[in-house]
Parts: C-alpha cells; structure tokens; sequence
C-alpha cells in the first residue's frame, strides 16, 4: 500500500494547485454546460487552420477537451499522479495559448469560447488569463515531484475515474437536453425584440481615426489622430495632404444590444421578423438551422404536435432554417410539414436553442419556454400547461 508524504507542502505551491485547479475545472464545466456551443467555436478555428475535415468530430472532441480540463483540475487539488497531471496541464496550457494568440495577433477568431458565452472573452483577455496560468503551471510542474496526494493511491485513482464519468455524463446530458444554465440571449424569459433595441441615449462606439500626412513642399511626414488632427489646424494648410488608407480603431467599446443580428424573412426576401415577433397569441417556433443535419424523426414528431394545436387552438407554427429555400421546400413536401416556413441566419439560430430540431413557445415574442426535441413535452402536457389559461 502507498505511503502518504508526509513532507510539509510549501504555501504558495498550494495557492497554485488550489487557484490552477479550481480555475481549470470552472473553465471545464462552464463549457461542458454548452458542449455544442463549444463545438461551433472549435469549428471556426478548423476554418482558420484549414481543417474542416474534423468538423464532424467537432462534437467530440469538445466534450473530450472540456471533460480533460475538469479531470486534470481535480486531479491536481486532490494530488492524485502528480507527475502525469502536470505535464497534461503544461501541454494543454501551451496548446490554449497558441490559439488565444493566434486568435488575438491575426484577428481571426473574435471570442476564443475560454468560459463560453458565461463571461465572454476577447482574444487579448484570454491570451493573458493563458499567459498567467501558464506561469503558475511551471510553477507546479518544477515541484510536480513534491506535490503531496490527499488520499493513497488507489483512492485517488478511483476518485479521478469518478471525476471523469461525472463530467462525461454531464456533457451527454446538456448536449441531449440543454444548456443547465442557459448564458445566451434566447434565455427562457426574454424578450426578443426588447434585447434587439439600444435605448436612446445609450453611449455609441467610440472611434480613434489615424491619419497619414505629407508636406507636398518639404517631403516630411506626420502621423496624427483625429484629436490631434482638428486641434491643430493643419486640415487648413495646403502644403499637407493626407495619402494612403485612414486607419480607425475601436477606443470604447459603446452599448451593444443582445441580440443584433436576427433577421426573419420568407422564400422571397421579405421581411417578417417584426410580424413574426409580435404575435399576441401562442405560436410555435421549431428552429433547425440545417435541415440536412436535422433528426427527421424529431422533426415528423414535431409535425404532429404542430397539426393538432393547429387543429385544436389556432397556434401558428412556424420553421426556421438556414438552408436553401430549394432544399427546404423539397424537405418540406417529403415531410408534408404545415408549418409556415421561413429564413434567418445560421448564427442566430444555433444561438436559439441548442438543438436541431428545436422548439420555442413564443408570445409577444418572449420565449416561454424552449426545449431540445428530445424534451419536448407532448400534446397533453403542453395543452394542459400553456394552453388551457
């Protein structure tokens, strides 16, 4: 049986296991909540790397990266293979940290999904949390030999084989019936077009312009801002001109609605979103962003719940989907679907509910209430709690 050191742990290498571990373990679990939001994000940077190929593996590999930050975490507080946990949390950080660089020098991923859409991050912000986390885990992995275990070994392990099926099954179950915590503007209680509005008087974006100026006599250049530019007057002397691109750059970051980019229309183009948004009565949103990825059983089930509340109460069922109007209509034939169909952006969308097929109950366009398909309630249920008021 393994003996317990019994060597004194210095302070500071406990502050850096407790605040490493602890961190890696929220991180983990705040995406494992979104597992598939997770996988959109890791889907664009194997846009950026040319990678698509593992995009349908994108649902995989998210869960598999979310529940390896909650294991190696745990396995660092309770001090279980220490040697083994260090050198995961040392790859892992350096891998995070090339991509949050990478996002932030070349600009190409706007938010790197560190802690999901709970605190979001910009990619400088998550570089530095990497760059921080980085240096406490050198920390630990030049003292992985001196870290002491809480438990002897084979209770460790056992606890870490629990950790892991606990944070597995967690992710299998937000994934097949929703976020727990729900982060994004779709939330169970909003008000659609509420979070679309910026309030008057709300503080705008505030710009820095950078000009390049040349004197047409001597040859000198200048490089002023806006600010500078005015203050100066030299807008007003002939002998400078202003060549090349002027470049702006975001200052303050002005108010920004919630929801800025959903916009609903039909086969031709037409605007309905305010239409749609404004139904005092019940309606029924079912949102499958891409039809060919979509449960079609799901999806013949729903059909039915759609034909006997039409039948039953009136309710206006609506489909809303990415994919062309050509598939659409075909899918919509084949599936002898009544719902009213129309269009909006797959960003939106996937941002709506998790889930492809997935329902919202609408009225004065607040949500509510949403559910994957997989818990959509039936007919009876649904009629005896939101329709028989």
């Amino acid at each position: 049986m393994a003996k317990l050191n019994n060597k004194p742990t210095p302070w500071w290498l406990w502050a850096c296991r407790i605040f490493v571990g602890v961190l890696f373990i929220f991180s983990g679990l705040i995406k494992m909540n979104d597992p598939l939001g997770f996988s959109y994000k890791l889907q664009e940077y194997f846009v950026v790397f040319h990678i698509t190929f593992l995009n349908g593996l994108a649902l995989i590999i998210a869960i598999i990266l979310c529940a390896l930050e909650i294991i190696l975490g745990f396995a660092l507080l309770i001090g279980v293979r220490p040697v083994k946990v260090a050198w995961g949390l040392l790859l892992l950080i350096i891998f995070f940290a090339f991509l949050t660089f990478y996002s932030a020098f070349f600009k190409v991923v706007e938010s790197c999904g560190c802690f999901g859409d709970a605190i979001p991050l910009t990619p400088w912000q998550s570089f530095s949390k990497d760059l921080v986390l980085l240096l406490l885990i050198l920390v630990i992995f030049s003292k992985r030999r001196e870290i002491q275990p809480l438990f002897i070994a084979k209770t460790g392990d056992k606890l870490l084989i629990l950790s892991a099926v606990i944070s597995l099954a967690f992710g299998l179950y937000t994934y097949n019936f929703l976020p727990v915590i729900d982060f994004l503007p779709y939330k169970v209680g909003a008000n659609i077009p509420g979070e679309m509005i910026t309030p008057p008087g709300a503080a705008p974006d505030v710009y820095e312009q950078t000009y390049h100026l040349q004197n047409k006599k001597t040859g000198k250049f200048k490089v002023m801002n806006n600010t500078e530019y005015m203050s100066s007057g030299i807008w007003k002397d002939n002998d400078w001109k202003i060549y090349g691109p002027t470049e702006s750059r975001l200052v303050t970051k002005g108010f920004t609605p919630k929801i800025r980019d959903l916009s609903i229309s039909d086969a031709q183009g037409n605007d309905y979103t305010k239409e749609l948004l404004s139904n005092p009565f019940n309606n029924l949103i079912i949102v499958a962003y891409d039809l060919h990825d979509a449960d079609e059983d799901a999806i013949d089930r729903l059909n039915a719940l759609a034909i006997n509340l039409q039948q039953n109460f009136n309710t206006r069922t609506v489909l809303l989907t990415s994919s062309s109007a050509k598939f659409t209509e075909a899918f919509s034939k084949q599936h002898r679907l009544i719902s009213e169909i129309f269009y909006a952006d797959d960003v939106p969308l996937k941002e709506m509910v998790r889930a492809s097929p997935g329902v919202l109950l609408l009225k004065n366009g607040t949500i509510i209430n949403k559910w994957h398909y997989h818990s959509v309630p039936n007919y009876d249920e649904l009629v005896k709690k939101y329709f028989q008021q």
